[in-house]
Formats: C-alpha cells, structure tokens, sequence
C-alpha cells in the first residue's frame, strides 16, 4: 500500500482521541475497559471497520487517555497506578488554588513525550530489538531487583515519639512494616486473580479493573469523603512558573521512566516514574509534575508504538495484548503514520486539557468535594459491576482495605503493585504455580 493511502485513517485517530479524552473525566474509567469493549463490537463489525482502522481508533483513544487521564486525578480525586504519583503534589497545588497549573504542567510533560517519541522513532527498531534479545533471558531476576528496590527505598521514618524503646521501634517503623505488608497482601491478591479469579471468563481481560479499583481509586475516594475537603476557589493562570531549565530536567526524568516503564515487562508508568524520580534526585514539585506526566504519556503510547514496530512487533501493555487477538500491524508506512498521528493526536489533546481543566474548575467551585466524591464513589461501584459482575465486586471489596492500610499508616500507595508484580515475577521464575499450590489456590 503507498503510504499516502494510509491517510484514509487520520479521522478514526482524531476520533479515538475525541472519544477517550471525554470519557478519561470520569473518575477511574480506563481507558483499557473502554477499549475492550471496542474491540468486541469490531468483532461482530469487521465489514465496517478494518483491522488498520480499528487500531488506529485505538491509537487516537491511549493518546486522549494518556494525556487527560490527569484532570480526574487531580480534581476529582480517583488516581490509578500511573496517577498516584501525579496525584500527591496535584492536590497539594489544588488546594493551594492552583489545580489548573498542575494540570498543565503534566500536559506540558506529555507533550515532551510527543517529542521524544517522534526523536526515536527512525532508530526503534534497532534499538528496542536489541533491548529485547539482551534483557528476554533475565527478566525474573531483573524484576525481581526492582521490586526489593522499592521496598529497601523506604526506609524507617520517625523514632522520635514514645516513652519507651519498644515504642520508639515501633514509631519507626510502623510506615514501613505496613508498606512490606500492603506488598504481601496484594501480591496473595494477585496470585489468586491469576489462578482462581471470580471474574467471568468472558471479562476476563478485565481481570485486574476491580483489583486495580480496589487498591487505588476507592481508598482515596473514601478519604475525601471523610475528611471533608474544601477546595479553595481556584486561580487560572495565564503564565507557569516553570522556564526551560525546569522543563527540560522534568521531561529528561519522565522520558527515563516512561520508556523503561514502555518497553519492560510488568513495569508501570507509577514504578517506572518512581525509579526515574530516585535516579535523577527530584526535589522540585515543577520538575515532579512535568516528569510525571512525560514517563504516563510514554508509558501507555509508547508502549502501544511497539507493536507497530516493522519485522519486530513487541506486546507490551494491554492495549496491544487485546488488539493483538485479532490483528497484526504490517509495514513501514503504517509505522509511519502511528507516530504521525501521535504528532497530530498529541497536540489536540493538549489543546483538549486545557478546555476540560477549566470545566473542572468550574465544578469544583460549584459542587461540594464531598458529593464529588460520593458520585465517584458510585461511579466505581457501577463501572466494576457492569464490567466485571459480582465477583468483581467482591474483588474491589477484598482489595480496598488493603489499598486503604498507607493511606492510614503513611506508607507508599505503590505498594499496592505487588499485585501484578508478585504473581508475574514468580512466573517468569517458574515458580508461580507451586506458591499457589503452598498456598492452596491450586489443587
């Protein structure tokens, strides 16, 4: 095919884009839930969409999400693995009246994605094939460093306050025996979902939406709802505080984060902008923001770009493992216009970002948090119904406590990844089915 003829799919890239950036303001709503119900209609309307459009639409729809996804994080208060982060200092500035300005500043991140996206596109074919022949052989040990990583890097706090030595121990490292055990239950969490989940087995590419719901969205939700927050009125800023030199260092650590988030195995945007963060020492909320939202937009995209890749299509992410079902991507020129349409895709949804972030100042200035809150709350409840039945109900149920256990001791939320990376890395050992038989999962 010339490469011209692919032309005839820019419109299903600006749709997806249109489509997933309204739908990313609902708080908690993936936009891989969204998408897998795309991709079961396209299988019953394959004589009106073809497989090249279809993933186009998808491509437009990761790219909207990843770039708005923010504004319900930061003004509605229902973050996900690759919000957390963005989530802590987002809020900080909300409740300083300057939501708006953290809003974009991630937009300004993700557009730093964009760029680099479009720097690396002519070598990723040597360079990520490369990657993928060195690191395939030690994937389990590679995850497995990262995980203890995460655990030894939050090390004691505190020991200060109690009468006694036993009480000052326990002042010390109460955050960060919570956070060994909020890893624990979550990675049982995830070793159950991998064996014996009461998901549908037709949901079943929505296995970890009420896990994910669970451990992240409603832990947070409840605390606004409890604590009553009163958002201040909020300033719209014509200027950021934020010159090049700032900028420059934010989307630098975000690329780092993002790619290896993009290209490993199991990786999330949240893991790899928190190892990016430690690696570049990040002690600016500017720089923090503005990497967070370059390491989510490279993340979700980038990885997606993967699976373009001409003679070395890689499937990372759940995007390209659903559409990777039902279609393989062929040619150059196809590869060509994905990161052209990322180009395109990008800036309107930049544009986008700054018309919905005002809508959300709106709101918050109107609405009572609390009711915000309380209407996210339902929100979830309905979307893990509707997509996952009872037993996903009761899988957010099981998972929210555990989500809730740093939010009441003061340890770190990415904890809560134990989930995925626990039973996957066991895998990738060979050794996942006999702790689920230890366990009594397998029988």
């Amino acid at each position: 095919m010339h490469r011209m003829e692919y032309l005839y799919l820019v419109p299903y890239a600006i749709a997806g884009t249109l489509i997933a950036s309204t739908l990313a303001l609902a708080p908690a709503l993936h936009v891989y839930n969204i998408a897998g119900i795309f991709i079961l209609i396209a299988l019953g309307a394959q004589n009106w969409i073809g497989g090249d459009a279809l993933a186009m639409l998808l491509l437009g729809m990761i790219i909207g999400y990843a770039m708005l996804n923010t504004v319900s994080a930061i003004f509605l208060g229902a973050p996900d693995d690759s919000t957390i982060f963005i989530v802590l200092p987002g809020q900080k500035y909300l409740l300083m009246s300057r939501g708006y300005e953290a809003a974009v500043l991630t937009g300004i991140g993700a557009l730093g994605g964009v760029a680099i996206l479009m720097l690396l596109a002519p070598f990723a074919v040597t360079i990520f094939v490369t990657l993928r022949t060195i690191l395939l052989p030690h994937l389990h040990w590679i995850l497995a460093v990262i995980t203890c990583y995460m655990l030894l890097a939050e090390w004691p706090k505190g020991g200060d306050h109690g009468a006694t030595g036993l009480a000052r121990l326990w002042d010390a490292w109460k955050g960060l025996g919570i956070g060994l055990l909020t890893f624990v239950l979550s990675g049982i969490l995830g070793i159950v979902l991998m064996y014996k989940s009461p998901v549908p087995l037709e949901m079943s590419f929505q296995n970890l939406l009420p896990a994910f719901v669970g451990l992240f969205a409603v832990p947070w939700v409840l605390e606004n709802i409890l604590s009553g927050t009163e958002v201040p009125k909020q300033h719209i800023s014509k200027t950021f505080d934020a010159p090049p030199g700032v900028v420059a260092r934010g989307i630098f650590s975000g690329a780092l984060g993002g790619l290896f988030a993009a290209f490993f195995p199991v990786v999330t945007g949240g893991i790899g902008g928190y190892l990016a963060g430690h690696a570049t020492a990040q002690r600016d909320d500017r720089v923090f923001i503005i990497s967070q939202g370059a390491s989510k937009f490279l993340y979700y995209v980038g990885a997606f770009c993967l699976f373009f890749l001409p003679a070395a299509r890689i499937t990372k992410g759940g995007m390209a493992g659903m559409l990777a079902t039902i279609y393989t991507p062929q040619g150059t020129g196809l590869f060509y216009t994905v990161v052209a349409m990322i180009a395109v895709c990008g800036v309107l949804s930049f544009g986008l970002l700054l018309g919905y972030s005002r809508l959300a100042v709106w709101l918050v200035e109107r609405v009572n948090y609390r009711y915000i809150s309380l209407a996210t709350l339902g929100i979830l409840f309905a979307l893990v119904y509707f997509m996952t039945g009872w037993g996903g109900v009761a899988i957010m149920l099981i998972a929210t406590p555990i989500g809730g256990l740093p939010i009441l001791w003061g340890s770190r939320r990415l904890n809560c990844l134990g989930v995925i990376l626990v039973p996957i890395t066991l895998n990738l050992a060979g050794l996942g089915p006999t702790v689920a038989a230890g366990l009594g999962i397998l029988r």
